[in-house]
């Protein structure tokens, strides 16, 4: 049972209590805080004002009007912004790919490829991204400080569509037992590839996991059924009037350690009831809560008109971001509210992941100790009062002057001959009187060099206090001597101070991506497809966006991109043709980015060079010549390494016969081999006679006596 609470202050109006914590702040308690917030907040608001007044020439810097008097006043603190603006937003605007994150460890390298790509994504194509970073830059230049609130906006509807019936049957056969196998492990190891696998197939692998049996799911039929379909799922990004932004005076510069944050903003009950989260608002009186009844909230809009019926009627709303002891325990818990007159329409926790206040601070010239910065219009007063003092003067004295008219001295010409004279006639003047002497033709008199002069510097002081380099002259090194080191040290000035302001817009935005990097890993659909290229579509889960990682935001400026375009250029030039072809793309290819054109990058990115058939031919040609040319010396080598090797040969063998012949080596085997030759002639006859028995006993005697002896000389050998 839901219990009532009244409010304390204000009218006494019934409401439900939204939560059920044991301390739920009312709205007179969260006024506190808006009141403790009032005084600072009005300080800094004057503040704004006077300079946006003095950009605009409105309110007391407008000179007062006075009879024949000028009242031009010569807008230079706008003069001023509006070379600012473009220097400013061009960076974030020119670079394809802002965001770039690197992981914190290995296991968050995919998580970062994914959260850059998502980021990327959604500044191209979910958010408005000239727009924002226009109203982004502008507001810095103009007010000095911007705050950014990023949330997020989710839209649904319910329709209907076909889906798919099935049965489950037992898996029994081994390849059935496989498939499942195999979409078991794809589901758990490539979850986008398992995806893309037959619907039949997965919704067996996802029965089987849940049931914990193998079955098989067959399609029978569809059936209509209702499902949400999502319209819009993605991070919002918002900067309210500064006059409509309540921050903690207590938190010393840092917006983290703000206490709270309260804005207003103007919304009628059907804009609420879509929304869905809000309630009691059947409790709110739509009539008295108009933008013209509240002094807290300063209106953008005509709203002296109403709509008649009450689901139309703009109301003022206000918003408390902050931490609150809500349970009574001493622990702050970050909350968030919305009240409407004495009515609280919505109470809970932030529902944020980063648990922190959805704000995003900027200065453009920071102040010590304070949230807000200063623009170049708090530097620029006197010069534009100045100047227009200046410029006032010469032109009074212009205007008052009685160029073009013509003044007669009485007594020259009488009625006749002045009548002669306007028709063009000769006429006759009193002698005593020449035309020369009593005619005076008015012109305008001559501007005094002193108030040019002045002029001039305050052009000049105007620009070095503020960098910016004007159109026509502009900064220069005159100051320090018409030399190059003067010059340079002027444009190096004005270029790091534009480089400290960007640096400072920079850090804004890589705290708002790290605000939606942790919002995607929540809000996100469980797939998104990511459209990174014109041909290339990739499938981003929400549970792979967690991780720890660096975010960096990639800016850069025309004067920087065109100092780096001209190194690479020296170095191609220094290059040459001694380099092969992809190295010279890699160098094209960067001039051409860093150039601002993206289609002669993917021409020179896609450029292959054809080869010219003569040149091919003429290098084989060459080729083949050379080959025949080694295959030439080879031989030359190998034999001139045969005929080296055939003279040691004889030089060895020389060198063997003469030793032969010193130690009588040589005879003792000439010897051996005459002995040898004796021998087997001998046994060659003793063979003869064996075999030819008719020869003479007296010759066969001495025959069985010579072998007799041959074989006493073995022995004794």
């Amino acid at each position: 049972m839901k219990n009532k609470l009244q409010y304390e202050s204000g009218p006494t109006v019934a409401s439900e209590k939204l939560t059920e914590w044991e301390k739920e702040p009312t709205v007179a308690n969260l006024e506190d805080d808006l009141s403790m917030s009032k005084p600072s907040h009005d300080t800094h608001v004057n503040k704004i004002r006077g300079w946006l007044n003095l950009r605009n020439v409105e309110g007391a810097h407008k000179p007062k009007d006075q009879k024949n008097r000028s009242s031009v006043q010569p807008k230079l603190v706008r003069r001023q912004n509006e070379w600012r603006y473009s220097a400013l937003s061009e960076p974030f605007l020119s670079s394809d790919k802002m965001f770039e994150l690197k992981p914190t460890t290995w296991e968050d390298k995919l998580a970062a490829e994914q959260n850059e790509l998502v980021l990327n994504w959604q500044f191209d194509t979910k958010l408005d991204r000239v727009a924002f970073f226009d109203e982004y830059c502008r507001t810095t230049v103009d007010e000095g400080s911007v705050i950014v609130q990023v949330g997020w906006e989710r839209e649904t509807k319910t329709v209907q569509i076909e889906a798919p019936i099935y049965e489950y049957y037992a898996a029994e056969s081994d390849e059935d037992l496989m498939v499942l196998e195999q979409a078991l492990t794809v589901k758990k190891e490539n979850p986008n590839a398992f995806l893309d696998l037959d619907p039949a197939v997965q919704e067996s692998a996802n029965y089987t996991e849940e049931m914990q049996m193998p079955a098989l799911a067959t399609q029978i039929g569809v059936e209509l059924v209702d499902e949400e379909k999502v319209v819009k799922n993605q991070p919002s990004l918002t900067m309210h009037n500064f006059e409509n932004f309540f921050l903690d005076p207590n938190a010393e510069g840092d917006i983290d350690k703000a206490g709270f944050a309260i804005i207003s903003f103007e919304t009628s009950k059907a804009k609420l009831l879509k929304d869905g989260r809000y309630k009691n608002l059947d409790s709110i009186n739509w009539s008295s809560q108009s933008p013209l009844n509240q002094p807290d909230h300063v209106t953008q809009s005509d709203n002296t008109t109403q709509f008649k019926d009450e689901v139309r009627k703009t109301v003022v709303a206000f918003e408390y971001w902050g931490f609150y002891d809500v349970n009574g325990d001493g622990v702050l818990v970050p909350i968030v509210a919305t009240w409407i007159g004495k009515t609280m329409i919505r109470m809970e926790e932030n529902p944020f992941p980063d648990q922190k206040l959805p704000f995003v601070a900027v200065s453009y010239m920071p102040v010590k100790k304070s949230m807000t910065g200063e623009p170049d219009a708090e530097l620029l007063g006197d010069n534009q009062a100045i100047l227009g003092a200046v410029t006032r003067g010469s032109i009074d004295l212009l205007g008052r002057s009685a160029n073009g008219q013509t003044g007669f001295a009485k007594g020259m010409l009488d009625v006749v001959n002045r009548k002669r004279m306007n028709s063009g006639s000769d006429y006759e003047f009193n002698p005593n009187m020449p035309p020369n002497v009593g005619i005076h033709q008015h012109t305008y008199p001559e501007i005094p060099q002193s108030a040019l002069t002045l002029m001039q510097l305050q052009n000049q002081e105007a620009e070095a206090m503020t960098g910016v380099k004007a159109f026509s002259g502009g900064i220069s090194g005159s100051a320090y001597g018409d030399v190059a080191a003067g010059i340079r040290g002027m444009l190096d000035a004005a270029a790091k101070r534009e480089m400290g302001i960007l640096r400072r817009l920079a850090g804004g935005v890589e705290k708002i991506g790290r605000k939606i990097a942790a919002m995607n890993a929540v809000f996100m659909s469980d797939e998104e497809t990511v459209r990174v290229t014109n041909t290339q579509a990739v499938k981003v889960r929400r549970d792979e966006l967690a991780g720890e990682f660096d975010l960096k935001v990639t800016i850069s400026t025309a004067e920087i991109d065109e100092a780096q375009a001209q190194d690479l250029g020296f170095m191609l030039q220094t290059l040459g043709n001694t380099v092969d072809w992809s190295v010279t793309k890699l160098i094209l290819i960067q001039i051409a980015k860093l150039k601002r054109l993206p289609d002669l990058a993917k021409a020179i990115e896609s450029f292959e060079p054809q080869p010219d058939p003569m040149a091919e031919q003429m290098k084989q040609l060459e080729l083949a010549k050379a080959q025949a040319e080694i295959d030439e010396i080879q031989s030359r080598a190998e034999w001139n390494r045969a005929r080296a090797r055939g003279e040691a040969s004889k030089a060895d063998q020389g060198d063997l016969d003469f030793v032969e012949q010193e130690t009588g080596t040589k005879h003792a085997r000439d010897m051996d081999r005459l002995k040898a030759q004796g021998e087997a002639n001998q046994d060659l006859e003793i063979t003869k006679r064996i075999l030819n028995p008719e020869e003479k006993g007296s010759k066969m005697d001495e025959i069985a006596g010579a072998i007799t002896h041959k074989a006493m000389n073995k022995e004794l050998t």
